[in-house]
């Protein structure tokens, strides 16, 4: 066992008793990690005494944190780790071990992980890299760790965030736990609402991959950052190691020098750590501002300061902390010209939903509702109503009535669309339609007209034999009933 990044190189006798009470947490396996009861403390955070330690100076902080990696081992927090993989489920990192595969695996080597975390010689593998849409166009570089590697860093996660996050700025609201993005936006709402009309809007150019490790500016990246609060060399090298980690793409190992990789459960607590610099440079001059993991606002009174803001904010970034800031995204306007995590701030503080995201949620319903995806209308309905049913609650702050309204409407019609075309020839539709209580010459009136499908679907009979109260029958959610409901 390597340790000479101890105090003390040699193991006294309450360490080998920790180290036996973290093996016989591998020896049940499965059910050993998660026992059916007495479990449910480990879900809350560090108890208040430690919280209170992280106000201290950073020199006893580094001193108190010196085995910090003995904490992250401890069976209780080991078995929340656990759980916590479990619920978040995902898929399986290049090993391809799932999430269904992590319990027998600790059983059968759950011996030698806890032996590597605590002589520090674990090393993470490679994660697999995944590219996404963005929605505003391009894709998103993810790396998705091994299952086991997500497990160690929820484990870390629980020891480290209650830590650090009570040094964060009040100002930031990304991934942070009692923290929102609808408390974000009503704090943005209050500085529009005082006349800080025009925001300061700067977008990172791929911030998850540009953060450096080291190098010149070691003490201003996360790997810094963390040494100033952290004493237990351990800790810091696993970390590191879970930072290099390479990325494999297409079979192929490719080595890294910057980035957090984004999929990770550490990665939002790595980009906090590093914008909270940011954070302290904005709160040090005075500026009323809201961060969102990297999506951070700075709200002025004029254009003019939002200018000087914008020079100043983009010098810091790039020299200071060696991020790029992208010029063509990131601009200087009015508060309803932009969108901020999907919404509209409009005058006086008003929310409204962002053009974009309605243009978005569009286009999801258009994917769901494809007349050649061969799937039942109900299954079409379940899709819609799942996914609707969580857009429209993240909404129901906005202003946002009357579009809805005319959203209703047009699902209505893609979904009459949708059963029109599953009846194929004109006697199946002439049938239908009476079948709900259309006359029959109007039934096949409209059955014979030779009309596309979407002008069926607009077509008074189409509307009569599938109204408001069908649409109930078959289940789907209503948005503007459901955004009126939010409101109470």
């Amino acid at each position: 066992m390597v340790q000479g990044d101890r105090p003390d190189d040699s193991m006294d006798a309450e360490q080998q008793q920790g180290r036996g009470e973290q093996l016989l947490l591998f020896v049940g396996g499965e059910a050993a990690l998660c026992p059916s009861g007495g479990g449910e403390a480990g879900s809350r955070s560090e108890p208040v005494g430690e919280r209170q330690a992280t106000s201290a100076s950073e020199g006893n902080r580094a001193l108190e944190t010196d085995a910090l990696m003995e904490r992250i081992c401890a069976p209780e927090n080991l078995k929340r780790a656990y759980k916590q993989v479990k619920r978040n489920r995902g898929g399986p990192g290049i090993d391809g071990m799932t999430v269904a595969d992590l319990g027998p695996w600790l059983k059968a080597h759950g011996e030698e992980l806890v032996t590597g975390l605590l002589d520090g010689s674990y090393e993470p593998e490679p994660v697999r890299g995944v590219e996404i849409p963005k929605p505003g166009g391009g894709m998103r570089q993810l790396g998705i760790p091994t299952v086991k590697d997500r497990f160690v860093q929820q484990a870390f996660l629980q020891v480290l965030d209650p830590m650090l996050d009570p040094t964060f700025s009040e100002s930031s609201y990304g991934f942070r736990p009692g923290r929102s993005a609808h408390q974000a936006l009503r704090k943005a709402a209050e500085y529009v609402a005082e006349g800080r009309t025009i925001v300061v809007d700067v977008d990172l150019e791929k911030f998850f991959d540009r953060v450096h490790h080291d190098g010149p500016t070691f003490g201003r990246c996360p790997m810094g950052r963390l040494a100033r609060r952290i004493a237990d060399k351990r800790v810091l090298r696993i970390i590191r190691r879970m930072l290099q980690a390479g990325i494999m793409k297409d079979g192929v190992v490719i080595e890294r020098y910057e980035g957090t990789p984004q999929g990770g459960p550490l990665s939002p607590l790595l980009a906090n750590l590093l914008l909270d610099e940011l954070d302290k440079e904005l709160e040090k001059r005075d500026h009323r501002f809201c961060r969102y993991a990297d999506d951070s606002n700075i709200y002025v009174k004029s254009q003019a300061a939002g200018e000087r803001v914008m020079a100043s904010v983009t010098r810091f970034l790039e020299k200071r902390l060696r991020l790029r800031v992208n010029r063509a995204k990131s601009t200087v306007a009015h508060v309803s010209e932009r969108k901020f995590l999907g919404y509209r701030l409009l005058a006086g503080g008003r929310l409204a939903i962002a053009p974009k995201s309605l243009e978005r949620v569009k286009g999801r319903i258009r994917e769901i509702t494809r007349r050649n995806r061969g799937v039942s209308l109900e299954r079409m309905i379940s899709e819609l109503n799942s996914y609707l049913t969580g857009w429209v609650t993240y909404f129901r702050y906005a202003n946002a009535k009357g579009h809805l309204q005319r959203l209703d409407e047009w699902i209505r019609r893609k979904l009459r669309c949708v059963r029109l075309k599953q009846r194929k020839r004109a006697k199946p539709i002439a049938d239908f339609l009476m079948q709900q209580g259309v006359p029959e010459w109007r039934a096949w009136r409209l059955a014979m007209s030779g009309k596309g499908w979407w002008r069926m679907a607009g077509s008074p009979p189409a509307a009569e034999a599938m109204t408001l109260g069908w649409f109930k029958d078959q289940g789907l959610v209503n948005l503007t009933e459901r955004y009126l409901a939010l409101q109470h």
